[in-house]
C-alpha cells in the first residue's frame, strides 16, 4: 500500500516538470504581449516606423534642376571654319547634358531657322543636320558651298532663356596669282620664266591658258622657244618659258585657269641688264666739337 503511494507521488511529480518544459519554463503570457507571435509582429512593425521615421521624406516644394546638370556647349568647338567653294562645308555644335532639349541651326544673315533637331526647315536642300550622339555632336552641312553662304551662324539649345553658340563660316574662291608681279623686268635675249599658281580650288583646273596682249599664245608658233610646264595638285602651278626674249615680247601676260578668274602681269624686256634705282641718303656731316 504505502508503495502504491509512492509510486503514485512519483508519477504526478513526473506530470508538473513536463508540464513546466512544455510551457518553456514561462508562466503565463508575456508581459505586454498575448503571444510570442504577437511580440514578433509589434517588434517589426515598430522597426519599419522607426526606419521609415529616419528615411529622408520627398521635398514640398517643384524640383529645381542643378545647374550642373543643365546643357552647355563644349567651348573646344571651332568658332571659325574655312570651306572651299564647291565642296561641303561643316559647322559643328557640340552640346553635353542635352537630355530633353532641342539643338536648332540658325543663319544670321537673313534671321532663317535652317534645321531643327535633325529637320531641314528651309527648301535649300543643301543644308542639313546630322546628329553624332557618340560625340554629342550637332553638324550642320552645307553641300556645294557658294561664295553667299560665308558668314556668321547660330546654334542654339531650346533652353529658357535659349543658350547660342556662334560659328563663322568663310568660303574661299580658287584664286590664280602670278608670281613677282605687278611688273617684271628682264635682260634682252634672256629667258622670261612666268610662274602662275591657283588656290583654294576643289579640284585642279581642267586647264591654264596664257595670253601676251590679250592674244592666246601659241606654243607652235613660228618665234619657237615658247613652252609651258603645267603641275597640278591642292595648289596647281604653271610655268611659262620665253627663251631669248626680245622687245617684241614685253608686255601685259594673263594667266587664265578655267575655275579661277585671271591674273596678270606686265614684263619689260630691257636692252641692257635692269639696275633699279635706290633712293640714296643725305649725307651728315660730323664733328667732335661739343657745343654748350
Amino acid at each position: 500500500m504505502a508503495h502504491s503511494i509512492c509510486v503514485a507521488w512519483l508519477l504526478l511529480l513526473v506530470v508538473i516538470v513536463m508540464s513546466d518544459m512544455t510551457n518553456g519554463g514561462v508562466q503565463g503570457p508575456i508581459e505586454g504581449y498575448n503571444s510570442l507571435d504577437e511580440m514578433m509582429t509589434t517588434t517589426a512593425s515598430g522597426s519599419q516606423s522607426q526606419q521609415a521615421m529616419m528615411l529622408p521624406t520627398a521635398p514640398t516644394v517643384g524640383y529645381t534642376h542643378p545647374k550642373w546638370m543643365e546643357p552647355y556647349f563644349d567651348p573646344s568647338t571651332p568658332r571659325n571654319v574655312t570651306a572651299l567653294m564647291g565642296k561641303s562645308a561643316y559647322l559643328s555644335c557640340r552640346v553635353r547634358n542635352l537630355a530633353n532639349k532641342t539643338v536648332s541651326w540658325i543663319r544670321h544673315r537673313d534671321i532663317h531657322i535652317l534645321t531643327v533637331g535633325s529637320y531641314t526647315y528651309t527648301s535649300d536642300q543643301r543644308f542639313q543636320a546630322t546628329h553624332h550622339q557618340d560625340t554629342d555632336d550637332w553638324t550642320l552641312q552645307i553641300k556645294w558651298a557658294q561664295k553667299r553662304d560665308a558668314g556668321m551662324y547660330e546654334c542654339q539649345i531650346s533652353t529658357q532663356p535659349v543658350r547660342s553658340y556662334f560659328v563663322r563660316l568663310n568660303v574661299v574662291v580658287p584664286t590664280a596669282t602670278i608670281l613677282g608681279g605687278p611688273d617684271l623686268h628682264v635682260d634682252k635675249g634672256s629667258t622670261i620664266n612666268l610662274t602662275c599658281t591657283v588656290k583654294f580650288s576643289p579640284e585642279p583646273p581642267a586647264y591654264i591658258f596664257w595670253y601676251h596682249h590679250e592674244e592666246v599664245i601659241n606654243y607652235d608658233s613660228s618665234r619657237g622657244g615658247v613652252s609651258v610646264i603645267t603641275e597640278k595638285g591642292d595648289v596647281t602651278t604653271s610655268f611659262l618659258l620665253i627663251q631669248n626674249a626680245d622687245l617684241a615680247d614685253s608686255g601685259k601676260y594673263s594667266c587664265a585657269p578655267s575655275n579661277a578668274d585671271v591674273a596678270s602681269v606686265r614684263v619689260h624686256v630691257l636692252n641692257g641688264k635692269y639696275k633699279p634705282t635706290t633712293p640714296t641718303c643725305p649725307k651728315h656731316s660730323t664733328s667732335n666739337t661739343l657745343t654748350p
